[in-house]
């Protein structure tokens, strides 16, 4: 992707910026971004010690409808009344709502995430005294408790607390108010309207009475750039208390291990979009995504907390067994310590409310539901999204693209799409091409759509500031940029020089983007063109941490309050474009780089610029899983490291990996040597292409996960953890795995150690078909062509083994089954068909679904959607049956036709061939 590469001077009067593009120390520059101390908000909250909390609940405030209870608080220190809302919403969620009563003006709450307002449930208090009140949440016994003095929630369940909020005092609610140079006059009228007003703001409970400047308060300055901060001081805080937690999850994006790590003593979690030059790996610095969700998991329950603010935040996470060896632990154990684990998280913001979603699950697929019920599910992408994706900065022109096109057939390696980033514009002008590099686009089009194939080009949110430039015309004329503090168009640097900012938070705006993508409007487009959104944070190489000023406006909204939003709102925009180019009917393709809550819907997430050496490979699997975990399903990342080259070997194994990662894309840097899969002699050639193979041979299986996840939320790549806490790459299928997968990541690797999960349960290796019993470790040695896979005793997994150059080329193509015999030899598993491309699954009820079972020496197919409507040519044209025992004789039971078979002894393994039944019909196999 398009990256940031360090401004080293910003020559004012020539308006140049000069760049390293490479070289140099591999790592971020940490001075470009924030720590908690550098952001006033975070220090000032930080510094508020848990304790007794500063808030009361006035009980005579007391208002309950059928779906609302709302309570006034009040701050003991500054009198300042806030108005607390309860909902209890369908699903087993609670939504708990803090604002100003009486604010100066109104506060940003954030639109157009959730897909709708959630529908409730009758609240009803039980029982009510001076000390508080305690509420039915209708769920068997759980009962939410509001304590009034100190304020504080509790949700139980039986005896039980769940979780609690405000019980170590952390909330903390800036309220708005008038600068200090505010005119005396006005400041007498304001005090008449609002005697809660106090001049001895920022006691305790708002962050200590220092000097206002130094606070940062109305003004904050990090480097050369200053922050108006024109409504001063409006951050909000609020901390939770999970008793029996020792494990909490989420909050992408890091670059870290999936459970997150206690910020005790070090920074918190930062979560506030940025383009970050070189990432580093390992800690808790923001990158290109925010998605405020964070799950805590023990044996007994899962829950989720979802902090609707799109406003920088920063997450403190601390534990009481943090720090405590597994010896300590066991010793803890032994001697009878009665402390329960314990896991308190604080959330802080710059600005907007409180708004929380407490969702109690109680399974990990409960939460995965009601998150989804909130936010909506992963958008169901074409099928040949999920195929392989070549892509580098810059493939040079329309002979360069054909070139590697044809590279493909040549060496029999299958691809999808091919890529253009920022260089096939003219100048960096989006919605345009390069007149002679590629003069003939709708030709390049058509030349890779004779092959089935298609493209991917570059359309970044950054518009280049040219009266000869038909986009930023349209947009400036319309009124459609960012403005700056001071209400002229906001300009600022990135890859064309100076840029506009499209105000994607109008939707006025999003829609006229949307018309861009029109085929008479984007010229040189096809049907078989898609989009990548990069630099969407939005990336500002001479702004504030590389992005835009906060004091920038968007319509009535500081840029503070939305920034988190603005990259999904591009994406939005864009896909939306891709639908109503077609007049409806064909789904989008649109990759991101900027992500918040929501941009599940909308499509496919990568992890940025990471870079070509073995800890990036390893990292990029808990990258996706976190995503996953907070509902974004369609995410890879640069196969291959977007810096640096990587060694053959390195290649090799992110290939091999990247093959079972959900987005599937090799991408590289402008300056690094070409890395098409076929350029590293031979061997190597053939290992890559063998991965490729692998991943078109199981996409029927990917897409059919890809309906599930898109039908129920439920996340499509899911993690394992061993009793050592080793980290392991699964798919799932709702609750069970079907597929479990161990990479390797290391250089030099001679074996690796898989967990397998499930005590009495069976796993298959997939290449070899031997059975190893669950709930083990594994040592499995390994060559550089093994890529250990496994699959769940008790599953059906279907494939289409004859690959070809593109997935498209493959969809009348026959079925293999795959059905792995679990110890009571019984399995199951699906089959999704449509035509993989439109919305016709949804609109007609075009699809086929089918229930595969084998019971009692029977494999069946039997219609799971019978008012479904849609036929294949496709066929089953061989059945291969792990874990058998041989038949003496195999028959079709409709007409009892006699079905040809082979059995390996040795392995166990029954290979039906050509039982030749249609994939879309009714069939019985029977084993006698």
């Amino acid at each position: 992707g398009a990256v940031f590469h360090k401004v080293v001077m910003m020559g004012l009067l020539l308006g140049l910026c000069v760049f390293f593009l490479l070289g140099g120390v591999w790592a971020v520059d940490r001075g470009n971004f924030k720590t908690c101390n550098q952001s006033a908000f975070c220090k000032r909250q930080r510094a508020l010690k848990p304790g007794q909390s500063s808030y009361r609940a006035l009980l005579d405030t007391l208002e309950l409808s059928d779906s609302r209870l709302t309570l006034q608080l009040i701050n003991d220190n500054n009198k300042v009344h806030l108005l607390l809302e309860l909902y209890r919403l369908q699903g087993n969620i609670t939504r708990v709502k803090i604002n100003e009563l009486k604010p100066l003006k109104p506060r940003f709450e954030v639109p157009d995430v959730l897909i709708g307002e959630p529908p409730t449930e009758p609240l009803s208090v039980l029982s009510r005294d001076d000390n508080g009140l305690v509420l039915s949440l209708g769920v068997e016994s759980q009962r939410l408790i509001v304590s009034a003095r100190p304020f504080r929630l509790d949700i139980m369940e039986g005896p039980e607390v769940l979780l609690s909020l405000n019980s170590r005092g952390l909330l903390a609610f800036e309220h708005l108010r008038l600068p200090p140079s505010f005119p005396s006059l006005n400041f007498t009228l304001f005090f008449a309207q609002h005697q809660s007003f106090h001049l001895s703001l920022f006691q305790q409970a708002e962050g200590g009475g220092k000097d206002k400047e130094e606070d940062g308060l109305w003004e904050e300055t990090f480097k050369s750039h200053t922050d108006s901060k024109p409504n001063g001081p409006t951050a909000v805080s609020l901390d939770f208390s999970l008793p029996g937690v020792e494990h909490v999850y989420g909050i992408p994006e890091h670059a870290d291990n999936l459970k997150l790590k206690t910020t005790d003593g070090g920074e918190p979690y930062r979560l506030y979009n940025l383009d970050v030059f070189q990432y580093e790996l390992y800690n808790p610095m923001a990158l290109y995504g925010a998605v405020p969700v964070m799950l805590a998991h023990n044996t007994q329950r899962t829950m989720g907390i979802f902090w609707l603010n799109a406003a920088e935040t920063w997450v403190d996470i601390s534990s009481n067994t943090a720090g405590k060896t597994v010896f300590g632990k066991m010793l803890d154990f032994v001697q009878g310590s009665s402390e329960t684990p314990q896991t308190d998280v604080r959330w802080i913001s710059e600005s907007g409310i409180i708004d929380v979603f407490i969702m109690l699950g109680p399974k990990p697929s409960d939460v995965f539901t009601q998150y989804a019920s909130l936010t909506g599910t992963q958008s169901f992408p074409p099928l040949t999204g999920l195929a392989y994706h070549q892509c580098r900065w810059n493939y040079n022109d329309q002979d360069d693209v054909k070139a590697v096109d044809e590279g493909f057939d040549q060496h029999d390696i299958p691809c999808d799409f091919i890529w253009l980033d920022i260089e096939h514009t003219d100048g960096k002008r989006y919605f345009t091409w390069d007149p002679h590099k590629f003069p003939q686009p709708k030709d390049m089009l058509q030349g890779i759509k004779d092959k089935r194939r298609k493209m991917v080009a570059i359309v970044d949110p950054h518009i280049k500031v040219d009266s000869g430039y038909k986009i930023h015309n349209e947009i400036r004329d319309k009124n459609f940029y960012v403005k700056n503090k001071d209400g002229g168009d906001y300009e600022g640097w990135c890859w064309p020089g100076n840029s506009g900012y499209p105000d994607f938070t109008n939707p006025e705006m999003r829609a006229w983007w949307a018309s861009m993508f029109a085929y008479d409007q984007y010229e040189g487009s096809m049907e078989n063109l898609y989009t990548w959104n990069d630099m969407n944070e939005p990336s500002v190489f001479n702004g504030p941490e590389v992005t835009m000023h906060k004091d920038a406006m968007h319509g009535h909204w500081e840029h503070r309050d939305v920034h988190n939003l603005y990259g999904l709102y591009v994406h939005r925009a864009t896909a939306e474009g891709q639908i109503q180019r077609s007049g409806g009917t064909e789904r989008p393709f649109v990759l991101t780089r900027a992500f918040f809550a929501g941009s599940q819907r909308y499509g496919a997430v990568w992890t940025g610029d990471n870079a070509a050496e073995w800890d990036h490979l390893k990292i990029s699997v808990p990258m996706c899983l976190s995503l996953g975990l907070v509902g974004i399903s369609l995410c890879g990342a640069d196969v291959g490291g977007f810096f640096k080259s990587p060694s053959a070997e390195l290649l090799v194994r992110w290939y091999q990996t990247g093959a079972y990662q959900p987005f599937f894309r090799a991408h590289a840097h402008l300056d690094t040597p070409r890395r098409e899969p076929w350029l590293f002699g031979p061997e190597n050639t053939a290992l890559i292409r063998e991965a490729i193979r692998q991943r078109y041979a199981l996409l029927p299986y990917w897409y059919q996960q890809f309906y599930q996840a898109h039908k129920t939320g439920q996340p499509v790549m899911r993690s394992e953890e061993d009793p050592y806490n080793n980290l392991k790459c699964n798919f799932n299928l709702l609750v069970k795995f079907n597929l479990l997968v161990h990479t390797v990541t290391e250089e030099g690797a001679r074996g690796v150690t898989a967990y397998l999960p499930g005590l009495g349960e069976v796993w298959y290796d997939v290449h070899t078909f031997q059975k190893h019993n669950g709930a083990q470790n594994l040592y499995i040695p390994v060559t550089m062509s093994s890529i250990p896979v496994f699959q769940r005793g008790g599953s059906i997994i279907p494939r289409k083994v004859r690959v070809r150059r593109s997935s498209e080329c493959m969809e009348n193509d026959p079925y293999t089954l795959f059905v792995a015999l679990s110890p009571q030899r019984v399995a199951e598993g699906e089959l999704y068909i449509d035509d993989g491309h439109t919305f016709n699954f949804q609109t007609k009820k075009e699809f086929i679904h089918r229930g595969l079972s084998f019971v009692n020496n029977v494999l069946t197919s039997k219609n799971l959607c019978p008012e479904s409507n849609f036929s294949t040519k496709s066929w089953i044209e061989k059945v291969l049956i792990l874990g058998a025992s041989k038949p003496s004789k195999v028959t079709l039971k409709m007409d009892e036709t006699s079905v040809d078979f082979e059995f390996d002894a040795s392995m166990s393994v029954l290979t039906l061939r050509k039982p030749g039944m249609n994939a879309g019909a009714d069939w019985a196999v029977v084993l006698l």
